[in-house]
């Protein structure tokens, strides 16, 4: 006679299964950001060997096991399962020690299956070491995927998360089935380029106002460096967010994102990251070489920043201010119009600005006084910040004001008294962005809360009216005196 069906254990696959996520995928992006020379090394080299570039991944990336995301519905199952006292063991491909204290983390077996560094155990193998262990169909088995058939095949039980096709095998052969919907969302994707962040790329067409240029063809390659200026920021978000896993699942908001909370897999973000690169370059390609190299740098810029230069105090600050400004250059590449280098002087220190305004804000936010996850910077730092925000603040105005007197300056502006008139609005706009961000009352980002802000839209559009007013444009377009 069999055993009874209380006392069968209950097998789960842990990489799309037990977890949300795939620990050897966690494990390359999490070695990626603390080693990234050596990651990259390990991976190519053990490339044909997984069993072995599992257990070096998992050298160096250090996993927290505990902060991984679960899903629902299988630990549902599993808890039921403990509750009529079955043992609930994880058997997985992933590297054994990780298998174990994720095991550990959840309170189920102490026994577990998984690769030792030497034998992946997969599929077939796998299954040959589970019907060793407890006999064929003498356990209940949960997997995700077509490799996992063959352990299928031996169970008692199967337990299908996500994979449709595998279900309707099982079911035709007659085998208890249960199904776990599983799998992720095209909205999710989605959501991890962060459309909502593509605003920032209106600044491409800072140059064509500046210049006062609004004939069509301009407006239309300004339109699509926009678009590839999107794909490539997106591409490089993808990368941010699998480089910050660990850090986003520390934080209070951060923790929904696609990829922390495991709503997306790693493999999809991966694969978006190539589509969306290949946008973004080939759209720059089309429109000229010149803007090519600047969408190009700025990505190259943008993953230094993802692998290193975000955790180095300060030097973050001057990249994203160096980021923000790249889009201006890009707008004037893009359009091929001249860009004062009095406009570059007086947008750095603006970005320099509100980059400082970034950090206070994420600080004043915080709910202790140690160092942001992933950052170099704590409480304590938030005068020095101050400091910074005031002085790019000061920069700013006086380029301004010293490119009122350009030759360019006198060609654009009949009335340039009401240039200086515009700094009025401008000022109040910038001390206003760091007042709030000292107090709290922002976003996380100040770029995406200035295009929703009303009342600093408010303040833009006034500096812009009167700018265009001192320009003779408002006359020109509307016959006003």
């Amino acid at each position: 006679m069999g055993e009874a069906p209380q006392s069968k254990p209950l097998v789960l696959d842990v990489d799309g299964t037990f977890l949300r996520t795939d620990i050897l995928f966690e494990c390359f992006w999490a070695s990626l950001g603390k080693d990234p020379i050596r990651a990259l090394k390990t991976s190519f080299l053990n490339l044909n060997n997984p069993a072995k570039l599992k257990a070096e991944l998992a050298e160096i990336a250090q996993l927290r096991t505990d902060l991984l995301p679960v899903e629902p519905d299988v630990v549902e199952i599993a808890r039921q399962a403990q509750s009529e006292g079955r043992e609930v063991i994880l058997a997985s491909a992933s590297h054994r020690p990780l298998v174990e204290k994720l095991a550990q983390d959840h309170d189920l077996s102490p026994k577990v299956f998984a690769s030792d560094g030497e034998t992946n155990l997969k599929g077939a193998r796998k299954a040959a070491a589970l019907v060793e262990e407890f006999g064929e169909a003498a356990f209940d088995y949960a997997g995700n995927a077509p490799v996992d058939r063959a352990i299928w095949e031996k169970a008692d039980r199967a337990i299908v998360v996500g994979d449709d096709a595998s279900a309707r095998q099982v079911e035709a052969r007659g085998q208890a089935l249960t199904r776990v919907e599983g799998g992720w969302r095209i909205r999710d994707v989605v959501r991890s380029f962060r459309p909502h962040q593509w605003v920032k790329n209106v600044l491409l067409l800072l140059p064509m106002i500046a210049a006062h240029a609004f004939d069509g063809g301009t407006l239309i390659a300004a339109l699509l460096g926009i678009i590839a200026f999107s794909a490539a920021a997106s591409s490089i978000y993808l990368v941010n967010d699998l480089l910050d896993l660990e850090a986003d699942r520390l934080h209070v908001k951060k923790k929904y994102r696609p990829f922390a909370s495991g709503a997306v897999p790693i493999q999809i973000g991966m694969i978006s990251f190539v589509g969306l690169s290949a946008i973004a370059l080939g759209v720059a390609a089309a429109l000229s070489w010149s803007f090519l190299g600047v969408v190009a740098f700025y990505m190259v810029l943008s993953l230094a920043y993802s692998l290193k230069l975000k955790r180095m105090r300060w030097v973050d600050i001057a990249v994203l201010a160096s980021l923000y400004s790249l889009r201006v250059v890009a707008g004037a590449a893009a359009t091929g119009i001249y860009v004062s280098g009095y406009l570059l002087v007086f947008i750095f220190p603006v970005f320099l600005a509100l980059g400082c305004v970034k950090r206070l804000t994420e600080l004043t936010l915080a709910i202790s006084d140690e160092r942001l996850p992933g950052r170099g910077y704590g409480r304590p730092d938030r005068p020095d910040l101050l400091n910074v925000a005031a002085l790019g603040v000061i920069a700013a105005l006086v380029a301004f004001f010293l490119y009122s007197f350009t030759e360019q300056a006198i060609g654009l502006y009949k009335t340039r008294w009401l240039i200086w008139v515009a700094e009025i609005p401008l000022a109040w706009w910038m001390i206003r962005m760091v007042s709030l961000g000292w107090h709290g009352k922002q976003d996380y980002d100040p770029i995406v809360f200035a295009m929703k802000d009303k009342r600093g839209i408010g303040l833009i559009l006034m500096t812009l009216a009167i700018m265009f007013y001192a320009a003779g444009l408002w006359q020109q377009w509307f016959g006003v005196l």
